[in-house]
């Protein structure tokens, strides 16, 4: 089989989509699949790499996007994907890239959209609080996505709080959790100099693998760490990531045991942080996933998430769920600190050991196979039938 995967918002510093994209080439090679990735990037690049091969399509920085690019050179795309005639495709973008689900309909292709994010969340986050008030945010996410819906032929949904906003328009949708590399992220990465470089003796070590925008909400874990200062709690946050709002947080922060990495290059690197905290904080409200919490889980550090998002479900007593206030927050992490740490590392390694990267593979396949098995069966002369 042949199948293109084409994403915008796809950079050397993004986290959940550039591993999925990565950890899906690979399992599809490793299967005997040929992958294509499309992305965007400073500029034309066409290589080979362990995840298949990827073309990267010189595009724009998007402002106040924290450094992402998108590709506005589609008919590139469209002659890329003519030259390399996939059997499927898969798309990871809400904007841009969005037509490709008619272009492949055109040719009788097979195409799958992955919302990694929800439109209603997305549209809402980026709006000031008044525009939001005013504006119908839930039937223009409803409206975008029925446009989404007649485009393409499978809709994955990696959490059933991602599918939601596609059930409430009667979509149908197939559930897909992403997976965790159990190898690279395990608890026996736990180091002790990595600990000793972050939070000093006595101190709680918390981190927050997150992008620094506004839909992810970073404020609201560093209120968290204000009201267990205010509580009499030592702690250190650690922020592991980058993005739009990274000078504000830096200003919000100030005064607060609060240190900011920037993005973290390297796998083995942030995988010793996940395994050498305490806790990791995943914050945002919108969240249909949320990876680093499962890499963190995998690594035996419990997760403490929002309530209000897909995490609850993706960590189940692998961590826990806060109401989302900086107090709700603060009484989650402290249920975690004072917990018995084995236990809860234990829970964390047990859930993330259901998830593994293999099982979405297998997921993503055989919604492949079924609809090329529709395509052919359509398409078959009535004799054959």
């Amino acid at each position: 089989m042949r199948i293109a995967h084409i994403a915008n918002f796809y950079g050397p510093t993004s986290g959940g989509l550039r591993t999925a994209m990565h950890e899906l080439g690979r399992g599809y090679a490793a299967r005997g699949h040929e992958f294509l990735m499309v992305v965007p990037g400073a500029e034309d690049v066409d290589e080979d790499t362990p995840f298949g091969r990827r073309v990267q399509i010189a595009s724009a920085v998007l402002p106040l996007s924290g450094g992402y690019r998108m590709i506005t050179r589609t008919s590139l795309v469209r002659e890329l994907l003519d030259g390399f005639e996939p059997d499927v495709i898969e798309v990871s973008d809400r904007t841009s890239l969005r037509g490709l689900g008619g272009w492949a309909r055109a040719r009788g292709i097979p195409s799958a959209f992955f919302a990694h994010e929800r439109a209603d969340g997305v549209i809402a986050a980026h709006l000031p609080s008044w525009t939001g008030r005013a504006l119908p945010v839930r039937a223009l996410a409803d409206a975008h996505n029925r446009g989404t819906r007649r485009r393409f032929t499978s809709l994955i949904a990696t959490t059933p709080f991602a599918a939601e906003e596609f059930d409430r328009i009667g979509a149908v949708t197939h559930t897909v959790p992403l997976g965790v590399d159990l190898d690279a992220f395990h608890p026996s990465r736990r180091d002790q100099s990595t600990r000793d470089a972050h939070a000093g003796a006595g101190e709680a070590l918390l981190v927050m693998a997150s992008r620094l925008s506004a839909e992810k909400c970073p404020d609201l874990a560093i209120d968290a760490v204000r009201e267990l200062v205010r509580r009499g709690r030592r702690v250190r946050l650690v922020s592991a990531g980058t993005g739009a709002l990274e000078a504000r947080m830096r200003e919000r922060a100030r005064g607060l045991p609060v240190t900011f990495l920037g993005f973290i290059d390297g796998r083995e690197s942030f995988a010793r942080l996940l395994a050498s905290a305490d806790a990791v904080v995943a914050p945002g409200p919108i969240e249909t996933f949320g990876l680093a919490a499962l890499e963190a889980l995998a690594s035996g550090t419990p997760a403490v998430v929002n309530e209000r998002s897909a995490l609850p479900g993706v960590v189940g007593r692998g961590g826990v769920a806060a109401v989302s206030s900086p107090e709700g927050f603060a009484d989650a992490i402290e249920s975690v600190l004072d917990d018995d740490p084995a236990a809860a590392s234990a829970r964390a390694r047990k859930r993330a050991e259901t998830m593994p990267w293999s099982a979405t593979v297998t997921s993503m396949l055989g919604i492949h196979e079924r609809a090329l098995a529709r395509v052919s069966a359509a398409t078959a002369p009535a004799s054959a039938r």
